[in-house]
């Protein structure tokens, strides 16, 4: 329902900047996309899509606060640096990140029918913090290769970059990447046999998927759930 909503809001989006421009070739008004505090619609846009398909997460919520703060403030004295204020506001969200990464995970399943061979078709639940291993880089950069099962990963890069090579590692079932790239670098290498499903709250920074999902219907899925500012996740 998310899913179709967001693309319902992308469509109307695109439909109503056509329908500007057409209006100006047809000389019915004078339409011009780049008003005075234009630019903040980079951070709205992405920003409230993201909370209409994922909820009220930290990151968009807190990105489209200062886009909305940022636009008003073209129109409006509100006597505020809303610009000065956008650097304590990232040091304040990098700070509530790390204190509180683990409190909001959520729990996944999978069928172990499916994913292990089990007889009995149970289904098995995880908390998404239980199995999973976490690797940061904080103004450093942290290789990583997997070679052994693998049940997820928390991701933290914060002025630094992460590699984590998943191509030797044995995914039995759906697991989940939980990363987030603030002024930072993630590069993810999946092997051939998963999916891939991402979830990314995008603040000028973004994910960038080059894997062809697997053709087999039963392969794992792997769900990453990302917060990318002004950052970036890749994913090869």
């Amino acid at each position: 329902m998310r899913k179709n909503l967001t693309n319902i809001l992308w469509g109307l989006f695109f439909i109503i900047i056509g329908v500007g421009f057409a209006g100006n070739v047809l000389g019915l008004w004078t339409f011009n996309l780049f008003f005075p505090g234009w630019w903040t619609l980079l951070i709205i846009i992405p920003c409230f899509i993201s909370m209409i398909q994922s909820g009220f997460g930290v990151g968009a919520t807190m990105g489209f606060i200062i886009g909305i703060l940022l636009l008003v403030s073209r129109y409006v004295n509100l006597d505020i640096n809303i610009m000065g204020l956008i650097i304590p506001a990232i040091l304040i969200y990098i700070g509530l990140r790390i204190l509180f990464q683990n409190a909001f995970r959520k729990t996944i399943h999978y069928d172990t029918n499916k994913a292990m061979g089990n007889i009995d078709g149970q289904t098995e639940y995880h908390n998404a913090t239980g199995n999973q291993t976490e690797y940061t880089a904080i103004f450093s950069t942290n290789k990583v290769n997997v070679d052994d099962v693998f049940h997820g990963a928390e991701l933290n890069a914060i002025f630094g970059a992460i590699v984590l090579d998943l191509r030797d590692a044995i995914i039995q079932h759906d697991i989940e990447l939980n990363a987030t790239a603030i002024f930072a670098g993630i590069d993810i290498f999946v092997p051939s046999n998963v999916r891939i499903k991402v979830n990314n709250i995008p603040i000028f920074g973004g994910v960038d998927n080059k894997v062809a999902d697997s053709t087999d219907a039963n392969a794992p899925t792997i769900y990453l759930n990302s917060t990318c500012m002004f950052g970036g996740i890749n994913i090869k």
